[in-house]
């Protein structure tokens, strides 16, 4: 009879944990609908609609979601549209906006409201303080300064010191100004780091100053437009600066046509010069996955999108995977909400579930953090064909736990300064080699050169010193009754004194 009492509770329990959540829940979602932006209504809906027939299917299919598309571009019009909206009902959750500057005083009101907001935007430093104002902000697409853990691993790793920071500003969106602004708040405190702002109008009226600049520091690292990229490059080979003692960067995030596609090559008489060039730069980038379920999601944006939308819109880029997973993330964060005896207008109860997460994403492993940041894996490309100008990925840098993952093309001399010293890497294989590496058996050779130096100093200090105490021995014999005066003239001063 005991056994049959526990084996009914143990059912009841089980039907308790996996009855379904039946909830209606209305989303609003902030975008523009220029499609000159990568984040645009068009790009963005087939995702979050993918997203939404996804969880159709599954175990949270008792969540219904209403999705109102609103056109917010990246002014105040994302608050304005909010505001309106509220006026008759508060959406139960937010996505979007992308621009910072919308994002913020929408995020703002939201966080006044406790509505979530889940945005694959906002990317800039100022959204990590989620103390009070952005308290109800998640992020799914890792920030620019989780994207800066790549470069302050690899100055760890190599022993960068000095950093030079070139970056474009359109005023707009400010992409680069808040990508260089992630980079310099990680490294500022144990770098020499220095600035060059170029404008969007004109931005090689002052390239001169800027190569100037690039002479006094170890490592470059840009954020502009790929043609002001290959200018900068240019110039820099022809003052031979792209030489072993020097490191070039550029960060190319958002696999942006406005960017390029990061080559040297323009079918210009300067191509050759310009593939020498680049065979000193260096690519940050995201690491693209090659999980089967994101080709099938590859497959069917590019069949909803469609090449008449407009040239490029079927691209997958950041933001579709990004929002794409917020839908996910929200429902999985719902469902257990609701399962604790919650309200889903319990905004903050559900976005303290979604931080400090690990979910499968449409790309591969998602891991929120627990200030509700995603982290980000990212890539270095490098130039490893020469003659064929070819690029490929070098190292895979994992936000989780700030490692890399050397991949057969890596060179450590690459990305080595002259006479920096550096960590060893770990062997493409992830098995370390036997017997002394070149690391123990530079260490040994230095320690018995400065063993040898330490001898000799000591040696010719002795030596000199024999010697100074012997005149002064035989000088303290001459001037004995001068030095007496003296000494009794210092006495009779201090007792006048």
């Amino acid at each position: 009879m005991l056994r049959f009492s526990c084996l009914c509770l143990f059912i009841l329990a089980l039907q308790s944990c996996s009855s379904q959540v039946k909830e209606d829940v209305d989303v609003l979602v902030l975008l523009p609908r220029n499609n000159s932006y990568m984040f645009s209504i068009a790009r963005v809906t087939p995702a979050i609609e993918y997203a939404r027939q996804l969880l159709a299917r599954g175990p949270l299919v008792g969540l219904n979601f209403s999705v109102r598309y609103v056109t917010s571009e990246c002014g105040v019009d994302a608050l304005y549209a909010l505001v309106d909206l509220a006026r008759h009902e508060r959406p139960d959750l937010i996505l979007g906006p992308v621009c910072e500057y919308a994002a913020a005083s929408v995020i703002r009101v939201a966080t006044h409201w406790q509505i979530p907001v889940i945005s694959a935007g906002a990317l800039a430093l100022g959204f990590s303080d989620k103390g009070s104002e952005y308290a109800m902000l998640t992020r799914t697409a890792p920030s620019y300064l989780k994207m800066a853990g790549t470069f302050a691993t690899m100055s760890e790793q190599f022993g960068w010191k000095s950093v030079h920071l070139i970056y474009l500003d359109d005023r707009e969106e400010r992409n680069c100004y808040f990508t260089i602004e992630g980079v310099h708040a990680l490294l500022e405190s144990d770098h020499d780091i220095s600035i060059s702002m170029m404008n969007s109008r004109d931005p090689l009226a002052h390239v001169d100053e800027i190569i100037k600049s690039i002479y006094e520091h170890e490592v470059i690292i840009m954020c502009t437009h790929t043609d002001v990229v290959r200018e900068i490059m240019l110039m820099a080979h022809r003052q031979k600066l792209t030489t072993s003692s020097r490191l070039f960067f550029n960060i190319e995030l958002f696999n942006s046509s406005s960017y390029g596609n990061g080559s040297w090559r323009r079918g210009d008489k300067y191509d050759n010069e310009a593939k020498a060039a680049y065979a000193s730069l260096n690519t940050v980038t995201l690491l693209r996955s090659t999980k089967p379920e994101f080709e099938n999601f590859s497959q069917e944006m590019k069949k909803k999108i469609g090449v008449d939308v407009c040239e490029g819109c079927s691209d997958i880029n950041m933001f579709m995977e990004g929002f794409h997973d917020a839908l996910l993330l929200y429902a999985l964060a719902l469902n257990e909400t609701i399962h604790s005896g919650y309200s889903k207008k319990n905004g903050t109860e559900i976005t303290r579930r979604m931080w400090n997460r690990t979910f499968e994403g449409i790309a591969g492993q998602v891991s929120i953090d627990a200030n509700g940041d995603r982290y980000g894996d990212f890539s270095v490309i490098s130039m490893t064909n020469h003659e064929t100008g070819t690029h490929e990925t070098v190292m895979n840098y994992f936000g989780t736990n700030g490692s890399f993952q050397v991949l057969p093309g890596f060179n450590s001399e690459r990305f080595t300064l002259r006479g920096a010293p550096r960590q060893p890497l770990p062997d493409p294989d992830g098995q370390s080699s036997g017997g002394l590496g070149l690391s123990a058996v530079t260490g040994i050779i230095v320690g018995g050169l400065l063993g040898t130096a330490l001898l000799m100093a000591f040696y010719f200090f002795r030596k000199n010193y024999r010697i100074t105490i012997e005149r002064r021995a035989r000088r303290e014999q001459c001037d004995g009754k001068h030095r007496q005066l003296r000494e009794d003239s210092i006495r009779s001063n201090f007792s006048a004194a």
